[in-house]
């Protein structure tokens, strides 16, 4: 068969031939039709993600959509290595393969599933948005950020805050407020303390870093010793930074709780079990991704392509 595959870590796929998989036991081949180009499958590929392996070749891809020997349409996830989802074949645990609703194509299912995971467990079951309450999505610009937008608004929230880079990339009409974080310092740190005098109630984080220092500095700026109001802040990425600078006054004086998101702080099973969700959501058109789509033979010139709030989509 036909496969992107990583010879040396870091370097982009090649499009080449791959031995076929074979089911094993609970396992099944899968026909691939469609698989997404996410952040982690690029960090994974790179050896730079904490859940990633240095042995290759390898076949790149998290999840994708496919069809099963007897036809049905199914999506899938945790293809057992060396084999991932950007390929013709892959093979991967029965269990980890669900349905695909009817109403909802190939490439809108394999560009969702990851990103969208990621915003549902971190907003849902991570912060534990209570309707009527205000979120700022920092990092709202990428497609995990769009996700999150929509899933805030479906979930109850009253007010929903935007900040990124790539401001003109957000849906204005999905917000309630955006912040540019390419101004001064000391003007996103303002519109940040004005935002936290009304109550922040959650934060998704996809940057960590100076963003994430220049927000907690504002929480911080609006001390009261009478009246606090307390925020949850769940790293869910670490795109403008891996570490922050945090003094110790500041989480004395600030009712602040911290959290992350990922693979590690909530079981597999739970983030699994979010996915009809989701794909209920999309197929009813209350969830949806820009997408590119690319001929899987593409995939080496394709793969350090910016994709500007938009998710490449491999297809075979």
């Amino acid at each position: 068969m036909q496969a992107a595959v990583v010879n040396v870590l870091g370097q982009a796929p090649k499009f080449q031939s791959f031995p076929d998989p074979v089911a094993g036991e609970g396992e099944v081949v899968i026909r691939v039709r469609a698989a997404g180009l996410h952040p982690i499958v690029k960090a994974l590929a790179s050896g730079s993600h904490y859940a990633g392996s240095t042995e290759v070749p390898v076949v790149p891809g998290v999840d994708g959509v496919g069809t099963l020997e007897d036809g049905s349409r199914v999506y899938f996830t945790f293809a057992r290595k060396p084999w991932g989802a950007m390929s013709e074949l892959t093979v991967a645990p029965r269990s980890r393969c669900l349905p695909v609703p009817d109403g909802l194509e190939d490439a809108q299912a394999a560009a969702i599933g990851n990103p969208g995971m990621s915003a549902w467990m971190s907003i849902k079951e991570r912060a534990g948005l209570a309707a009527g309450e205000t979120v700022l999505i920092l990092g709202a610009t990428g497609v995990a950020g769009h996700l999150a937008i929509q899933i805030a608004r479906q979930l109850g929230a009253r007010r929903v805050i935007a900040a990124g880079r790539n401001v003109e990339a957000i849906d204005s009409s999905k917000v309630d407020a955006i912040y540019g974080l390419s101004q001064p310092e000391d003007a996103v740190r303002e519109a940040f303390a004005a935002e936290a005098a009304s109550g922040i109630d959650v934060v998704i984080d996809y940057l960590w870093g100076r963003p994430t220092e220049l927000l907690i500095e504002a929480l911080a700026k609006g001390f009261q010793a009478s009246s606090t109001h307390r925020t949850r802040l769940v790293e869910v990425g670490e795109s403008a930074g891996k570490t922050i600078s945090l003094e110790g006054a500041t989480l004395r004086s600030i009712d602040l709780t911290l959290l992350g998101s990922g693979f590690g702080s909530t079981p597999l099973d739970r983030i699994f079990a979010a996915i009809p969700t989701l794909f209920s959501m999309a197929a009813a058109g209350s969830l949806t991704v820009d997408v590119e789509p690319v001929p899987l033979s593409d995939v080496e010139e394709a793969w350090n392509r910016v994709q500007k709030g938009r998710r490449i989509v491999f297809e075979v």
